[in-house]
């Protein structure tokens, strides 16, 4: 946005309040348009589906006393959440929303955009079929972890290998009043048992052509998702806000997103082989320097440490 002087937290604080957060969420979505286009031939496991995402939230907590317009009736205390649909071919977010936190993730089936075709993982908060009934009339494909209340009876059952862990394959069809109505098409249902966390998983989905294995797979490499968020709050000052208003804060949250964004299509169109960390750590540190990006990350100088980045701070009090 331009800088005329020295900065201070107090003016980051104004500036924020002042702009409308729309703005930034409107640069994320060019970003992540520039940056899919860039990573549209990403490696990517060949057995499993080309275009799949995974769709979560993620709570951003906020201090009540500071943002009491944030007020989470669920726990006493201030929050918003953060709804992001990521592109498992690059672990890049391909659209996003912030909302306040007790709206329900199912909800959000009725903003992501569906593609025909395309693949869409999700964890059992997403479970109404209503929504994914509407996901399986635009051609495209859901797995979403079941809940024990689902009603159904078994239409067929199908032999696995249960060495992989997989327990069933059946196809059912829905039997409860409502659920039957708002899904009238049969439904495959997989249950398979993750040895690693000693739990069993029942997973439904409207794709009957791929093996039971993959249908697996796709549910595990949703944690993609969670890493993703876990990765921006470590890195990208989503702890800590600069200005008390709603706004301010969205502005912060979209700013983050797209520090993401840019560094993996820096990292991209250079070529460079250091991680979204190293690029972002020795962009932050500098920040001003007159020097090409191609110069400064090719530069085969060692890398600032976390402490020392410490010491190197951009906004002073």
């Amino acid at each position: 946005m331009g800088f005329r002087g020295h900065i201070t937290r107090t003016n980051l604080a104004y500036a924020n309040h002042h702009r409308d957060g729309r703005l930034f969420a409107a640069v994320a979505q060019v970003l992540m348009r520039r940056a899919a286009r860039l990573y549209q031939n990403e490696p990517w496991d060949p057995d499993l589906p080309q275009v799949a995402f995974a769709l979560d939230s993620s709570i951003i907590r906020l201090s009540l006393n500071l943002c009491p317009w944030g007020y989470w009736a669920r726990t006493g205390k201030a929050a918003l959440k953060l709804h992001l649909l990521l592109s498992l071919q690059g672990n890049l977010p391909a659209w996003g929303a912030i909302t306040e936190a007790n709206l329900p993730d199912m909800k959000m089936l009725d903003q992501i955009p569906i593609l025909a075709g395309a693949h869409y993982i999700m964890d059992r908060g997403y479970l109404d079929f209503v929504r994914l009934f509407a996901v399986e009339q635009a051609d495209a494909f859901f797995v979403v972890r079941s809940k024990q209340h689902v009603r159904f009876a078994v239409v067929e059952s199908r032999p696995v290998a249960k060495e992989t862990g997989l327990r069933c394959d059946q196809t059912i069809r829905l039997t409860g009043r409502w659920s039957r109505n708002s899904y009238p098409k049969l439904l495959r249902r997989i249950r398979v048992y993750n040895a690693e966390h000693q739990i069993t998983l029942v997973l439904l989905t409207n794709n009957f052509e791929v093996s039971a294995w993959v249908i697996a797979e796709l549910y595990r490499n949703r944690w993609q998702v969670e890493l993703f968020f876990k990765w921006i709050k470590q890195h990208l000052r989503l702890r800590g806000f600069y200005g008390r208003s709603q706004n301010a804060v969205c502005c912060q949250i979209w700013s983050a997103i797209c520090a993401y964004l840019m560094v993996a299509i820096i990292k991209k169109e250079l070529g460079i082989q250091k991680s979204l960390y190293e690029i972002l750590q020795i962009v932050s540190v500098n920040a001003f320097a007159q020097t090409s990006l191609a110069e400064l990350l090719t530069d085969t100088s060692p890398i600032v440490s976390p402490s020392e980045c410490q010491k190197l701070l951009l906004f002073k009090d």
